[in-house]
């Protein structure tokens, strides 16, 4: 508790330091927040869950705040559904009870400069034999309407831009634009082949009739924007703010454990290595040599494509081949000057064992460069779990920063100008690596005194 309570007390005078801790504790304090708002369950079943479970948001479209920096806002998307109370209903019998007639009335206010990326309508009907017959109307703010579609409805999706009559219904009237064009479009800039959206409120009204009195429907309406959320959408409509909060966790758990198990376990068998010297020192000398002269990367890589991406099989062969690396000589040399020292002496002359010494007085020496070096690794070990993602080795279950970096260049970000997509888990992974060193280089000059004047 004193060296730690001392390392703090000089920290204080470096705003490096206390930049890196400051990113640090906003980063750990960010994965138990994820962790507890968004479970592990859940999470994995909202990333493996595609499209099915995020169909009501937009396909690859930026964040929302990206509208301050524009002079078009773009529109955000809308969702109204019946089963929320979105819509105005009104329910009619018909003549000798035989069905009924279900009216639902969506009414919103559109006020964005661009059209928006697409519409559907999802039908929710309860029948016992024969379906709702729908009519489907749009009316638009200056009294215009547009029949959309009449026809019998099972559970599913009707889609604006798929279907091939309303195209051809709105060619006629207002031309040879898309449905999301052309039901928000103003009929005077159509007819300059420039369209540009009719602001004001919109109504679409859908007329249904039961066949019998215990039949029904609800009806969803999804109007798709071309912005969504804090973190924007993926190619599957996945929001991504998902992978990049979970990215946290998943980054710091696998740079801490790899950090924490290389550097301990390399300390630890160091100190055997020079307390026991001869055979068991040069074993571990040769294995070091040998392991020296192995690319961890390509290792890792023909793990993840020969026998398995899951990341604690990748964690444990990243502290496995990382043991014998070149720290255990770093450790070794001092190792060997701690060995001589008095103490050391005194301790043998009354009968301490072998490993009281090692782990009561060789090991605790070396702390003060242990600590700086542990967390300096640690972001190395992030960006090696992140570069394994980005070759498509990363785990398949976990959302990663690596994974979204990985999903967005295998589908074209950079050529079709989705910039958000790559910047956001790149600057996490930044932020993460900036924080540590600043943390770790400033511990280095906090325990090693001569590189304060450098």
């Amino acid at each position: 508790m004193g060296l730690l309570r001392d390392t703090l007390r000089e920290l204080r005078y470096y705003p490096s330091a206390i930049v890196g801790l400051v990113i640090i504790s906003l980063l750990v304090l960010f994965s138990i927040y994820t962790v507890i708002a968004i479970p592990y369950e859940e999470a994995i079943t909202l990333w493996r869950g595609g499209e099915t479970v995020w169909y009501r948001l937009p396909r690859t479209v930026p964040p929302a705040w990206t509208n301050l920096f524009r002079s078009k806002k773009l529109p955000e998307s809308l969702i109204l559904d019946s089963r929320e109370g979105a819509a105005e209903r009104t329910e009619e019998s018909l003549s000798k009870g035989e069905g009924k007639q279900i009216r639902l009335v969506y009414t919103f206010n559109f006020s964005y400069d661009e059209f928006p990326e697409d519409l559907s309508l999802y039908f929710y009907p309860t029948y016992t034999e024969k379906p709702p017959f729908v009519s489907v109307l749009w009316v638009t703010p200056d009294g215009r309407e547009i029949r959309i579609t009449d026809q019998a409805v099972k559970r599913g999706a009707f889609r604006f831009i798929q279907d091939k009559k309303l195209q051809r219904r709105l060619r006629r009237k207002v031309g040879d634009f898309p449905a999301n064009v052309a039901l928000f479009a103003d009929p005077a800039s159509t007819e300059a082949d420039e369209p540009v959206p009719l602001k004001g409120t919109y109504r679409l009204e859908v007329l249904a009739t039961t066949f019998d009195q215990e039949s029904n429907l609800e009806a969803e309406l999804i109007v798709y924007g071309k912005v969504y959320g804090i973190a924007g959408t993926d190619h599957l409509r996945r929001d991504l703010k998902v992978a990049l909060m979970w990215g946290a966790p998943v980054a710091l758990a696998f740079g801490l454990l790899a950090a924490v198990g290389t550097t301990v376990t390399t300390m630890i068998i160091a100190a055997i290595g020079v307390w026991f010297s001869g055979i068991v020192d040069g074993i571990i000398q040769r294995i070091t040599e040998v392991n020296l002269m192995l690319p961890l990367l390509p290792i890792l890589i023909m793990i993840g494509t020969f026998y398995s991406r899951s990341i604690w099989v990748i964690l444990g062969a990243t502290i496995l081949f990382s043991i014998f690396g070149a720290s255990i000589k770093t450790y070794r040399a001092i190792f060997l000057q701690i060995r001589e020292s008095p103490y050391i002496e005194a301790a043998r002359a009354y009968g301490a064992s072998d490993f009281r010494i090692i782990f009561r007085y060789l090991i605790p020496r070396i702390l003060p460069i242990l600590i700086p070096n542990l967390v300096t690794l640690i972001p190395s070990f992030v960006f090696l779990e992140a570069s394994l993602a980005v070759l498509g080795l990363g785990d398949p279950i976990l959302p990663t920063w690596g994974k979204l970096i990985q999903d967005s260049l295998s589908n074209g970000a950079l050529y079709k100008g989705l910039y958000y997509w790559v910047l956001e888990p790149s600057a996490l992974l930044m932020i993460t690596g900036l924080g540590f060193a600043m943390l770790g280089f400033t511990l280095d000059r906090v325990f090693n005194p001569r590189l304060r004047e450098i």
